[in-house]
C-alpha cells in the first residue's frame, strides 16, 4: 500500500480512504482494466481503417491508461493473483469476440492476436536492455497489410 500511495502521489491515509485493503485496491484496478479495454475496443471499432488494423496499431504501447492497467494486471497475475488471471482472460475474450467477425477462421484470429502480442512484447522490451523490433511508418503499414490479407 505504501508503494501504491507513493506511485499515485497520495498519502497512504488518502489511499486507505478509498481502498480499505490491498484486495480492494487490486479489485478496483482489475475492474478499471476491463472497463478501459472495453472503452478502447469501442474506440478501435470506430476507426475507418478497420478493427484489425486499429487493434494492431494499439498493440504498440504509448503509456496510456490501458497500457498501465494491463501491465499492472499482468504483474498481479504473475504474482499468483487468480482474480488478475481471470480479468486478463476476460479482456482477451473481449478482443477475440470483437476480432472474430473480421477474420476468416480461428487460425486467422490467433494470427492477429499473436502478432499483437509480439508487437506489445517487443515494444515493452524497447524500454529495457534488449530492444525488439517495433515497426513504424511504412513498415507497420506493410505488416498490418500482410496480417489483414492472411486473416481474411
Amino acid at each position: 500500500m505504501d508503494a501504491a500511495a507513493q506511485a499515485a502521489g497520495v498519502s497512504k491515509g488518502g489511499l486507505l480512504y478509498h481502498f480499505a485493503s490491498k484486495d480492494a485496491l487490486e479489485t478496483a484496478l482489475l475492474e478499471r482494466m476491463e472497463q478501459l479495454a472495453h472503452d478502447d475496443l469501442v474506440e478501435m471499432e470506430s476507426e475507418p481503417e478497420g478493427l484489425v488494423s486499429a487493434f494492431l496499431r494499439s498493440s504498440v504501447m504509448d503509456d496510456s491508461p490501458i497500457d498501465r492497467a494491463l501491465i499492472a494486471g499482468s504483474r498481479l497475475a504473475q504474482g499468483g493473483s487468480v482474480a488478475a488471471v481471470d480479468a486478463l482472460r476476460r479482456v482477451r475474450e473481449l478482443w477475440e469476440g470483437a476480432l472474430r467477425p473480421h477474420t476468416r477462421d480461428e487460425t486467422a484470429l490467433q494470427l492477429v492476436l499473436l502478432v499483437s502480442d509480439g508487437l506489445y512484447f517487443n515494444n515493452a522490451l524497447a524500454a529495457g536492455a534488449v530492444p525488439g523490433p517495433v515497426p513504424e511508418g511504412a513498415a507497420m503499414d506493410a505488416l498490418i497489410a500482410l496480417v489483414e490479407r492472411s486473416a481474411r
